[in-house]
């Protein structure tokens, strides 16, 4: 069932993306031929309405387009209605176990549900959570992971984890289906890369729902961003993924930055800028590490995308990075700011910061 579109953009890209249905949650498009949307999710208790608000707040700020909080008693599921008018994006509730929950937070307003086929196997109570995200208008994701898959399914058998993965959700799509609900997401995530990898790959050929990507549990950084990358940077490259999560013990904003790092990387996404730093060598007559990390410090506040180059010499750099909006190439004492691979003046090594961003703000 798996059907491929070319992704459109204005920069060159040779994915073809996975066609798959479109489901629209509050304002924000998933599937279809809308680019892949970044999430994350809350870390604060979601009863703490002022607090959830602001981190909410602030993920946007970083450009996070859908925002799971936690729902883990009726308190949480009665806050989405305030949480809800302190806000401009979409919020999905994430839920485990208890129906009513879900139940409440479609009453109070939620744009979307994440469920757990893992700890909410009853058919009663699923059916009544479709019945009332039915008559809302409110999407359903089926997140599978293999830290929580059902007990009473095929989990306690032999059959490989992907075959169970799969299995399981399936099984809940052609629940839904069964109860005239189609306003489905999919994920299918674990620990291990390639069963991620292969859970995803095997149900993007069995249905044309959209996916919601990423590798659960990865960790903090920098461990956790470069299992993430690995995982979804794969899947993506195969044209597989609709809405991307990275899941790092880390703030949010962080996953929200590295998401669109590795969305930036295989040119599916315009976010913000982008840092090229060469990995200096001998020739290298400047604390280029230390620079660039100022550098890109800096950039923090900049969510324009700008390609930015800092390049350690002065006879390769502007060449090596001639693609680059603006960028600096150090030599001894001094440096050549440069624009486009065409050099623009030569400043002192001390002013090289201070320039570089002078010509920054006059380009955004």
């Amino acid at each position: 069932m798996m059907s491929f579109a070319s992704s459109e953009g204005k920069f060159t890209n040779m994915i073809k993306r996975r066609i798959s249905k479109p489901v629209q949650i509050g304002n924000v498009m998933v599937g279809g031929n809308a680019p892949v949307v970044v999430q994350s999710m809350t870390k604060t208790d979601t009863r703490d309405v002022p607090s959830t608000i602001n981190q909410i707040c602030e993920l946007q700020e970083y450009g996070c387009e859908l925002i799971r909080i936690a729902i883990p008693d009726m308190e949480a599921a009665q806050a989405v209605s305030e949480i809800k008018k302190g806000v401009n994006v979409p919020v999905i509730a994430d839920i485990h176990f208890d129906y009513r929950l879900a139940l409440a937070t479609l009453k109070n307003g939620i744009d979307a549900l994440r469920l757990n086929p893992g700890n909410i196997g009853n058919k009663a109570e699923i059916k009544a959570v479709v019945k009332a995200a039915h008559e809302r208008g409110i999407p359903i994701r089926i997140g599978v992971n293999t830290g929580s898959m059902p007990k009473n399914s095929i989990a306690s058998t032999k059959t490989p984890i992907v075959e169970q993965m799969v299995k399981i959700a399936m099984n809940q799509v052609h629940l839904l289906e069964s109860m005239d609900f189609n306003l489905i997401k999919i994920s299918l995530k674990a620990f291990d890369v390639p069963t991620t990898v292969e859970a995803y790959k095997s149900i993007a050929n069995k249905t044309s729902y959209p996916l919601h990507i990423g590798i659960t549990e990865s960790g903090p950084p920098p461990t956790g961003d470069i299992r993430s990358a690995v995982g979804t940077g794969i899947l993506l490259s195969h044209g597989i993924g609709d809405t991307i999560r990275v899941s790092l013990t880390a703030t949010p904003h962080e996953e929200v930055t590295t998401a669109y790092e590795i969305l930036k990387a295989l040119n599916l996404r315009e976010y913000g800028p982008t840092l090229v730093s060469c990995p200096t060598c001998g020739r290298c007559e400047v604390d280029l590490v230390k620079l660039a990390l100022q550098v890109a410090e800096n950039l923090r506040s900049i969510h324009k995308p700008i390609k930015v180059a800092v390049m350690g010499c002065m006879v390769n750099g502007p060449g090596e990075a001639k693609d680059a909006d603006i960028g600096i190439a150090c030599g001894k004492g001094q440096g050549i700011l440069f624009c486009k691979g065409k050099r623009l003046r030569t400043v002192s090594e001390e002013d090289l910061l201070t320039e570089l961003f002078t010509e920054i703000e006059k380009l955004i």
